[in-house]
């Protein structure tokens, strides 16, 4: 009496099959036996869904040394940044007005291209490249509705340090 319930019993793969592996195995194999690591397989980039942002804030870090220039929501979500540095200069060259407006560019692009259409500057510091910022936001196609200065000032709080002579 046989039993309805039994698997049939699986065949051996052929030969052929058993030879034909992926590429990425091979090349694993092949890795391992040269005495090397095998290579990590490539990661799949996934777009996340992000929302689009019509309105953001951009502060500008503008100190003697570097410009640094972020863009977040109003929440304060960072949703692009850049620095001069990041931008590809070095030296006493991050801290001129050419690279605030190449850097600006940059995150001004990288913000349109997620949506953003209006913004408000916030901008620190005494460096060279606060006015050359903003005039890159605008001509990168975002429209600066506010431009408000938020330097810290203190109100007659500690003592300064002593006067600079050069």
């Amino acid at each position: 009496m046989t039993d309805k319930t039994e698997k049939p019993v699986e065949q051996p793969a052929p030969a052929e099959a058993k030879a034909e592996k992926p590429a990425a195995d091979t090349a694993a194999a092949a890795a391992a036996a040269a005495g090397q690591p095998a290579a990590r397989p490539a990661r799949v980039a996934r777009a996340r869904g992000q929302k689009a942002v019509p309105f953001g804030i951009v502060h500008v870090r503008a100190t003697f040394n570097n410009t640094i220039v972020t863009i977040t929501d109003a929440g304060g979500n960072v949703i692009a940044w850049g620095t001069a540095g990041r931008a590809g200069f070095k030296g006493s060259r991050k801290s001129t007005a050419f690279a605030a407006t190449m850097v600006a560019q940059d995150v001004a692009r990288q913000a349109v291209s997620r949506g953003m259409q209006e913004v408000e500057v916030h901008m620190q510091g005494p460096g060279a490249g606060r006015e050359s910022a903003v005039r890159a936001l605008q001509s990168a196609g975002l429209t600066v509705t506010l431009i408000r200065d938020v330097t810290p000032m203190p109100h007659n709080g500690c003592r300064p340090r002593k006067r600079r002579r050069v």
